[in-house]
């Protein structure tokens, strides 16, 4: 079975249609774009597939387990992190660490020791006793997402992670997502910066709650006859 799989899967809010009866299948390892713009629908699906919010119909399985009635297998299975940078800056950065550690029911010889893997890959180990408030937001964001993935997941979902982060950050960022795939891990990623679609394997992209395209950038843009992500993207907000 594939790690994501849904069949016309739904939510709706009273009256309102926020996802309408979208399928797809993501690949192991694949790295999957789920592109759209603001309302479209992206959040909404991401909350459905992390076991956050019930769908009022259709089905969706993730790593094998069915999000209506085994969300917290499916939560134990992935790792999340938020548009809204999801650790906490009260913390310091190795307590940050111990507690999701903790959450993800790590033991405390588990902890120490990715912890000290973790700061050394990201030559952080003289902040680790630091607030992570007082970290570059780039810095947090990596550290964000490596917590993320603390406890080898076989999916991690990550919504618009490199949001107000400046071009070389992201692009390190985006060196941490292929490592992960090249783990193994299936990465599912929201974004609304048009080119970083053409670093996913394939994308989706979401226009009034339907998925209106979805292929590999390359088709994408041979399909629509335009260079960028950016212009595929403008033809189908526009109806084309």
């Amino acid at each position: 079975m594939n790690p994501i799989i849904t069949r016309s899967l739904t939510k709706k809010f009273g009256s309102f249609i926020a996802t309408n009866a979208i399928t797809f299948e993501v690949m192991p390892g694949e790295i999957f774009g789920f592109l759209g713009a603001n309302g479209a629908g992206k959040t909404t699906a991401m909350r459905m597939l992390c076991g956050l919010l019930k769908p009022s119909g259709g089905e969706a399985f993730v790593a094998g387990y069915d999000v209506y009635t085994q969300t917290e297998k499916v939560k134990k299975n992935i790792g999340y992190m938020s548009q809204r940078f999801s650790l906490y800056e009260d913390l310091t950065v190795k307590e940050n660490i111990r507690f999701y550690g903790g959450i993800y029911g790590l033991r405390s010889g588990q902890i120490k020791e990715k912890t000290s893997k973790l700061l050394q890959q990201l030559q952080m180990e003289k902040e680790g006793d630091q607030l992570v408030s007082s970290l570059p937001l780039g810095w947090k964001q990596k550290l964000a997402f490596s917590v993320a993935v603390l406890h080898d997941p076989s999916i991690v979902f990550l919504d618009e992670p490199t949001g107000g982060v400046d071009p070389v950050t992201r692009r390190q960022f985006w060196d941490m997502i292929y490592a992960a795939a090249d783990r193994g891990v299936t990465v599912f990623v929201t974004t609304h910066y048009m080119d970083e679609a053409e670093y996913c394997n394939r994308v989706s992209i979401m226009v009034d709650g339907r998925i209106e395209a979805l292929d590999t950038p390359a088709a994408l843009k041979t399909m629509y006859h335009t260079s960028t992500m950016d212009g595929v993207f403008l033809q189908l907000a526009r109806g084309k």
